[in-house]
């Protein structure tokens, strides 16, 4: 299976210049693209957009387009066509996940990126000779299992580069020491485990306090000014520092959790109607658990394991883990219970963690059927 190795590298300032180069040369090759594609009454193939770019290289407007490799322009194109394809086949109901948005034009001052393939780059020693730019030095942080297949250059809106680097490698088997485990997420805890384990997330007040105030400093700016231009890199990098910390996390404890267990089972929150919530929204942004979810529903691909995910519409903290008993809705203030009719003492993110796992192994059924006369769970005593 593929998988992506990511390095930071330093450019020089003659690198830099051709990179800023071929990133505007990139950006533009896609552009034109999708400029051609909306105002074509059939969307144009790989090779009539390839041929387009060909001949604007020819053009007096377009023809500092051959100071760059070609490599890159040309996997920009069919990146925007792989874009459109991934589009119709979201709609079509033939590509799992979120629903694909048509491709949009690209910006100067957003995420930059160029792909080498081929002969477009290849590794000397320590170094990385990309066409036309040079021997690039990336911080080896591990070494490469195998020859990569493509490399892509990357600069993000913090002004740091990386060098992404798509390798084959084989997935080691690991040996899981528990049978399933259920996952109840949350915002102060961030994670609850059925075993009764209960993991808290990092800590991003600071850096949001530091973005809340530099971004009232830049509504007061001047666009387009150099000082309103600082204010946004500084941002910028608050807005990294929060995602290298969260994705930092999140690797972690996907990887601890999906190695110890065979079964993985998570409850399907319907994130984007929590965001609406005004007084909760920046918590539950913060947190990243669509990105948790897909990094678990990956690992456990990796390595071999069942990923399960139950209704959203189950009503884990309403019902009893112990008994069954059904006690309604709770305020989110109350964090421990005593069940009325078992007389159980439960945390309440623990308890929808085993009720998670319950449902999601087949102990317990869904709520439509556990309100039946014929139900199989096991109800409560009167």
């Amino acid at each position: 299976m593929k998988a992506r190795y990511k390095y930071r590298f330093y450019p020089t300032d003659q690198q830099r210049l051709g990179l800023a180069r071929l990133f505007g040369c990139v950006r533009v090759a896609w552009n034109d693209a999708l400029a051609c594609c909306k105002q074509s009454q059939k969307l144009p193939t790989y090779n009539q957009l390839s041929a387009l770019l060909t001949a604007s290289k020819k053009t007096v407007e377009r023809a500092w387009l051959k100071e760059v490799s070609s490599v890159p322009l040309q996997q920009s194109v069919r990146h925007l066509t792989e874009s459109y394809n991934n589009y119709f086949d979201s709609r079509s109901g033939k590509r799992k996940g979120r629903l694909m948005g048509l491709p949009k034009f690209k910006k100067r001052h957003n995420r930059q990126s160029a792909t080498f393939v081929g002969n477009g780059f290849s590794l000397i020693g320590n170094e990385v000779y990309l066409a036309k730019i040079g021997n690039v030095k990336p911080i080896w942080s591990r070494e490469l299992p195998s020859k990569p297949s493509s490399v892509t250059v990357i600069k993000d809106c913090a002004n740091r580069y990386f060098l992404s680097f798509v390798v084959e490698i084989v997935p080691v088997n690991i040996e899981p020491t528990n049978e399933s485990i259920g996952i109840d997420l949350g915002i102060k805890t961030f994670a609850a485990l059925s075993d009764g384990t209960q993991v808290k997330g990092p800590d991003y007040s600071r850096s949001d306090c530091k973005i809340r105030k530099l971004q009232r400093k830049l509504a007061r700016q001047q666009k387009d000014s150099n000082r309103r231009n600082k204010t946004r890199i500084r941002i910028a990098k608050q807005h990294n520092k929060i995602a290298d910390k969260r994705t930092d996390f999140l690797q972690k404890l996907s990887t601890k959790i999906v190695s110890e267990n065979q079964t993985v089972i998570l409850e399907d929150l319907n994130v984007s109607g929590m965001v609406k919530n005004r007084q909760l929204a920046r918590a539950i942004s913060l947190q990243g658990w669509y990105e948790f979810r897909s990094l678990i529903e990956a690992k456990c691909d990796k390595y071999g394991r069942d990923f399960r995910v139950i209704s959203r519409w189950e009503p884990t903290s309403q019902l009893c883990s112990e008994c069954g008993f059904k006690w309604g809705k709770l305020d989110l203030s109350i964090r421990e219970l005593i069940c009325i009719n078992c007389g159980a003492n439960h945390d309440r993110d623990t308890n929808a963690a085993k009720n998670i796992v319950q449902v999601g192994m087949g102990y317990r059924h869904d709520y439509k059927r556990i309100s039946r006369e014929g139900k199989t769970a096991r109800g409560a005593s009167r």
